[in-house]
């Protein structure tokens, strides 16, 4: 049973830190799910070779005295990394330690698994880890033809432990502490324990803690009588046939935080870890490499008092349990000395190793990681190859028995804890005790609005597999909150080139628009500014926005401060015409459709609207209305306050009501082919595209056009504006509507503001002239023009702000859209799509467009949790230089590089052969920079000694940073030599 929340609060818990990720490579498992599912299972997982090196099924016999154990714990994909996830060049992959590398995916992944995005994060990240020593850099010694003249320095930063933390540190970019830690066996729950004395000092806020082992080819170790290896390849803690352990590969890293902090930030907890010790056993033992009960016992007692927690509450103790016959007795006796009088059998003892093998520096970790995943499952995992105790321990008469099956951590109702035991070779002995997650009160409230969800990768093929694996999960875990698993998607995920989102209000929905996938959705980011459409009258319908209104902060405080300001001058409520009871329904869509209220309601919707993407982070770099919008783009480019303009916009739709019965009609003809049509009362009111146009006049003359366009085999449209604009009938009307604009505050705008009237920037003497404003109700409406102005100016995304699609149709089918994108915000009015789904495929668009949204802003300030999801979709590659004596298989692609075509320059060819050589890459574009394909200053040091031998120029390192290129670098060397 967890414990409550409010019980927790009663003791003091600044101590406690909580688990609240983790990520792990072991033996049969690619991650934790894996790694589970093998300890439940009781999967033994290690490899076993015949006499030709091949794995085989059946373990070998037992070794004689000297001979190699041919046994290992194997990791997958040991030997590939994907190298362009953390910007190295092929060469630097090839280079890198393998065992470095794992550990590398292992800590994005953990952090991932956290929801976290270390770019985003304010506060300290650090790192705590060690590694084993690996053979890796005698192989890069021995095979330095395929190294493309690295210096043994680079080799040894490449390979050496010291970087394992300060390489995570630099390719994640965490600002904490990166320490490297070394105590052989024990090295990871050491690394664990220094990790959470640090977030306890405040030297971090979270902090990446665990280690890592691998050895490719894997390293089998030779069988001596008494020494640390089995015979045959099996471990078998405490059993009465046990001798030894067997090697394996393996990496793992937990996530830490301070307890308090975790719960504030809505992390989900995997376990608390209540305290940690380490120590060492000094000189009471009867050798260096002898364990110690006096030592071991102390580091037990330390843990339980720095946990406050009675050793009669720990009900499961994960063992150092290496299986073998002078250790394994020591460790029991230790364990009976700390834990002291307490029931008989009373806890359940088990060894990982007895699953994986010893992973060395990752041992720590992974014991610490199966004791996390069983608190979280509440149940016991069995411990393997025990059947007879070892005699020379009491289990009988002693409060431990070894766990041999699955079972239910039944504790009777108090909270579940654990022990975790690591041990050193020289006498460094570290102790953990985790407990189980705190129960957080009352059943989460699930949200019911629907949720943007947001993925990205590096490539195509990347971020298809990225939405697979999203879907794949969820369709697993159906219990799953929308809502948080969409946020930790926004905030916990760097936001790479190739983007795709999904947008769903339950997981069948998000599941059908994974799987449905199209253009719209999938796309590659790139630097675009924002334009705001404002539409005009004719979008209008009841209960446009009403769900935007019931979920969205800023859509809600923007419609309701339109509803104040218009309720003593309207005399009723506006709110009610746009979002009314079904029983006013009727009522409603009559007020709707009068003049007065459909252009008001549209007003404030596009307002609202404008609101709703400043809270969600879009900034307008431009804006431009249409009719009635321009009234809109004017409030939001600064020029009025919004008082003012809604008393505009109501003197405005009083007079257009006023006018005698007119209509308007959408034409498909240019501009030059439709005015000769117009007689009478006709006027040409907006021209809004090179073949759209709209014209206004009398009912009657209108009909009538529309059938004469019609007998020309020309079909318009009549629009749903019951009035006649931009036309004579409006003129007598324009000195009083001139004279309430002089009533009205007007300030030059603070955005850029293109005209629908003239079609170029608005200046600030027209902006705050009263007669611009008459001529703009009177004059044709240019959106045609501006939109040339516009598409005239860097690429950008040209968002419709208000009710329907009109202006984003008309962009789209502009000639001169180019590389512009249109999105609107809300549906059509007939189209049934829920404008909160519309507006969040709008803001889906905008983000895979590369536009930076406010994620808190989308969420409306709600809190929302962060919780475990796939993490980023390696393309793994191979890199591996195998020691001599055996079959070359250098890193793919190949390092051997092929220089690009470059006409007739033999400076510049040589150029890129030498970029290419010491990237490690088969080519290199004359403008691709050299930094960014992974180079760094010990490689650009290498390609200046590689170029100085050919050229007459003195090359120093520096011309490679003011030059990066093979363009700029052959420049630069053609320059200095004419000078």
């Amino acid at each position: 049973m967890s414990a409550p929340l409010d019980v927790m609060e009663e003791e003091d818990r600044s101590a406690h830190l909580a688990v609240v990720g983790l990520a792990c490579r072991l033996p049969g498992a690619a991650n934790a799910a894996e790694f589970w599912a093998n300890l439940a299972g009781g999967v033994e997982s290690i490899t076993f070779f015949g006499p030709d090196g091949r794995p085989c099924a059946e373990p070998p016999t037992e070794r004689a005295v000297g001979e190699a154990v041919p046994a290992f714990g194997l990791i997958a994909d040991a030997d590939r990394f994907d190298a362009e996830a953390f910007g190295m060049s092929p060469q630097e992959a090839l280079m890198l330690d393998p065992q470095h590398r794992v550990f590398l995916e292992c800590a994005r992944e953990a952090l991932e698994d956290a929801g976290y995005d270390p770019a985003r994060y304010r506060g300290a990240i650090g790192v705590y880890a060690g590694g084993s020593e690996t053979d890796y850099l005698s192989a890069l010694r021995a095979r330095r033809d395929l190294l493309a003249g690295a210096s043994d320095w680079q080799l040894r930063l490449a390979t050496g432990v010291d970087f394992l933390t300060s390489r995570v540190a630099y390719k994640l970019g965490l600002r904490g502490p990166a320490v490297t830690v070394q105590t052989a066996c024990s090295t990871s729950l050491v690394a664990i324990h220094l990790a959470a004395q640090a977030l306890l000092a405040g030297d971090c806020d979270i902090a990446l803690a665990g280690g890592a082992s691998v050895h490719v080819p894997p390293r089998f170790g030779h069988y001596s009588e008494g020494g640390p290896l089995s015979p045959d390849g099996r471990c078998r803690a405490f059993d009465a046939k046990a001798q030894g352990t067997v090697g394996s590969n393996g990496a793992g890293i937990v996530v830490l935080k301070r307890l308090a902090d975790a719960l504030e930030d809505g992390d989900t907890i995997r376990a608390v870890l209540r305290g940690t010790a380490v120590n060492n056993d000094a000189a009471g033992k009867i050798g260096f490499t002898a364990p110690s009960i006096e030592g071991q016992s102390r580091v037990i007692e330390t843990a339980l008092h720095a946990a406050g927690v009675d050793p009669a509450s720990i009900s499961y103790l994960e063992a150092h349990g290496t299986g073998t016959r002078l250790g394994d007795p020591i460790e029991v006796a230790a364990l009976t000395k700390a834990f002291g009088a307490r029931e008989p059998r009373s806890c359940w003892l088990g060894s990982v190793k007895t699953n994986i093998g010893h992973t060395d520096a990752a041992a720590g970790v992974a014991g610490f990681i199966k004791t996390v995943l069983a608190l979280e499952h509440r149940k016991l995992p069995p411990s393997l190859n025990f059947e007879r105790p070892n005699p020379e321990i009491d289990f009988e008469h002693g409060p431990f028995r070894v766990n041999t099956e699955l079972r239910d951590w039944d504790t009777g109702g108090h909270p579940r804890r654990a022990g975790v035991s690591s041990l050193g070779i020289g006498g460094t002995n570290a102790h953990a005790v985790l407990e189980e997650a705190p129960a957080l009160p009352g059943a989460p409230k699930r949200s019911k609005t629907p949720q943007l969800f947001v993925l990205s990768a590096l490539g195509p093929t990347p971020l298809a597999r990225a939405v697979v694996r999203l879907g794949g999960h969820l369709r697993a875990h159906p219990d799953v909150d929308l809502s948080d698993a969409a946020w930790t998607l926004q905030v916990g995920r760097a936001a790479h080139r190739h983007r795709a989102f999904a947008v769903g209000q339950d997981t069948e929905e998000v599941l059908r628009a994974l799987a449905e996938q199209d253009g719209s959705a999938q796309q590659e980011a790139g630097e675009r500014r924002v334009v705001f459409m404002f539409p005009g009258h004719g979008g209008q319908h009841v209960g446009m926005g009403r769900e935007l209104y019931a979920s969205q902060p800023a859509f809600r405080e923007a419609v309701d401060a339109c509803r104040a300001h218009l309720t003593p001058l309207l005399g009723f409520d506006l709110g009610a015409v746009l979002h009314p009871d079904a029983g006013a329904l009727e009522q409603a869509s009559a007020r709707m459709g009068e003049f007065v209220t459909g252009q008001l309601s549209v007003f404030v919707i596009e307002y609202a609207v404008a609101r709703l993407w400043k809270r969600w982070g879009v900034q307008p770099a431009a804006v431009v209305g249409h009719s009635l919008g321009a009234y809109a783009a004017a409030t939001v480019a600064g020029v009025f306050r919004l008082e003012d303009a809604l008393r505009l916009v109501l003197e405005r739709s009083r007079i257009l009501a006023s006018l005698p019965a007119g209509a308007m009609l959408a034409v498909p003809l240019p501009e030059s082919d439709l005015v000769p049509l117009l007689h009478g009362g006709l006027s040409l009111a907006a021209v809004n595209g090179p073949a759209q146009c709209a014209v206004s006049g009398p009912v009657t003359e209108i009909e009538a056009l529309q059938a004469r366009l019609a007998e020309r085999g020309v079909e318009s449209r009549l629009l749903r504006i019951p009035g006649a604009g931009h036309s004579p009938l409006v003129e007598p009307s324009l000195a009083a509507f001139t004279a309430c604009v002089q009533r009205v505050e007007r300030r030059p705008p603070q955005v850029p503001w293109i005209s629908d009237r003239t079609g170029v920037a608005v200046t600030a003497e027209e902006a705050v002239d009263p007669a611009y404003w008459a001529a703009h109700l009177r004059h044709t409406v240019r959106f045609g023009d501006a939109l040339d102005t516009l598409f005239a100016g860097p690429a950008s995304i040209f968002l419709e702000a208000g009710p329907g699609r009109t202006l984003a149709t008309l962009a789209r089918q502009n000639p001169g859209v180019g590389p512009h994108l249109t999105v609107a915000t809300l549906p059509h009015p007939s189209d049934s799509t829920s404008d909160a789904v519309s507006a969040l495929t709008a803001a889906g668009r905008l983000w895979s467009a590369g536009v930076q949204l406010s994620w808190q802003g989308l969420h409306g300030g709600v809190s929302r949790r962060r919780v475990p999801l796939p993490t980023y979709p390696f393309e793994r590659q191979r890199y591996l230089v195998e020691a001599p004596g055996t079959p070359t298989t250098e890193a793919a692609p190949s390092v051997a590089p092929a220089a690009p075509e470059l006409p007739g320059d033999d400076v510049a060819r040589r150029v890129a052969a030498a970029f290419a050589e010491v990237l490690g890459l088969a080519r290199v574009g004359i403008h691709d920079n050299f930094f960014a394909l992974g180079g760094d200053s010990l490689m650009a040091a290498q390609l200046i000694a590689r170029l100085r031998p050919h050229v007459a120029t003195p090359l120093k390192v520096k011309a490679i940073f003011r030059a990066p290129t093979v363009a700029r670098l052959t420049r630069f060397i053609a320059e200095s030599s004419d000078a």
